[in-house]
């Protein structure tokens, strides 16, 4: 697979993002079907692998530990603190949480630094400057290499840079999500930083995973967000009819023109979907591959954008944790 710079890091152009082999899109898959997605990736070209302190409550970590504990040389490992102290879910971002979390998740992932290290959200109770610089202590202590921010507005962006350097920006990016080229994406350009888009396919829509209501099973946040609900579901369904059209213009499945499409927005982005399936875990490393006409970039920025795609991103409540300009 081709490759992206990550701060110090190269990485592969499309990484894997594990949150789904543990939580939030239903109940986890069994062990041998997670083993089979990490030891796959390995083997599809995937060095990039993103996990976190709160998926599963170090249900992912540990499992992310233990199937690729031995291939440890051969990956770019990152992980975040920030949404979780110890086995419950908690927005917290003193200083000395962080530093408790990452000595938990060191343990839990079975290796001795972790090279990218994110604020999984800023706590507004808290300066940034102090979170930020107690991931900064973490980097002299040799516990962590870099320092990741997730979900961050372009000036919260500016203010941890200032403190630390900051290697990559996480937030989701996607065509149906484009908050980020409001100001982010700039400032990571104008900083040197990397973006890393994470649910960039849409949390499954844009690849057609979601076609009804009923394939959104109990135990799924997806039943919480507007863009899956009522009216605005069945309005974005008529975007993915037109956006699959396209796909099959390119000679591409419709996730692989979404990752492709954010390819070539810009060589610093990374891009990072998730699955629970071999099988499109394959697909997405062949997005790599997958080259668009401008005429198809088009065709994709005019279908699906702020102003076709229906619903908000998030629900009030998940809403309230992200620092965003939209």
């Amino acid at each position: 697979m081709q490759k992206r710079r990550v701060g110090e890091f190269e990485v592969s152009a499309i990484g894997l993002g594990c949150m789904s082999l543990s939580h939030a899109y239903g109940p986890p898959p069994p062990r041998e079907q997670a083993e089979q997605v990490l030891l796959g990736a390995l083997d599809a070209g995937y060095t990039f692998f993103d996990t976190a302190a709160v998926y599963g409550l170090g249900h992912n970590e540990t499992l992310v530990g233990e199937v690729l504990g031995p291939h440890r040389d051969k990956i770019v490992l990152c992980s975040k603190a920030g949404l979780s102290r110890g086995t419950q879910r908690e927005l917290n971002g003193h200083p000395d949480v962080l530093k408790e979390t990452c000595e938990l998740s060191l343990k839990l992932l079975k290796t001795e630094v972790i090279d990218l290290y994110y604020l999984h959200r800023w706590d507004r109770r808290v300066p940034i400057e102090d979170s930020v610089g107690a991931l900064a202590d973490l980097v002299k202590a040799g516990k962590i290499r870099s320092i990741g921010l997730s979900e961050v507005s372009a000036p919260t962006l500016r203010r941890a840079h200032a403190t630390h350097p900051i290697a990559a920006l996480q937030t989701e990016y996607s065509p149906w999500t484009r908050n980020p080229e409001i100001a982010v994406l700039d400032a990571c350009r104008e900083l040197g930083v990397t973006f890393v888009a994470f649910s960039p396919v849409g949390r499954g829509f844009l690849a057609g995973g979601v076609r009804s209501a009923a394939d959104i099973k109990d135990g799924d946040f997806r039943q919480a967000m507007p863009r899956f609900m009522g009216e605005a579901f069945a309005a974005n369904l008529d975007l993915l009819a037109q956006f699959e059209a396209v796909a099959r213009e390119a000679g591409c499945t419709p996730a692989q023109l979404c990752l492709a499409w954010l390819l070539q927005k810009d060589p610093i982005i990374v891009p990072i979907p998730g699955t629970s399936s071999p099988d499109h875990m394959r697909e997405n490393a062949a997005a790599a591959d997958v080259v668009l006409s401008a005429a198809v970039m088009a065709r994709v920025d005019e279908i699906v954008n702020d102003s076709t795609v229906q619903g908000a991103r998030y629900n009030d409540v998940m809403q309230a944790s992200v620092d965003t300009e939209r």
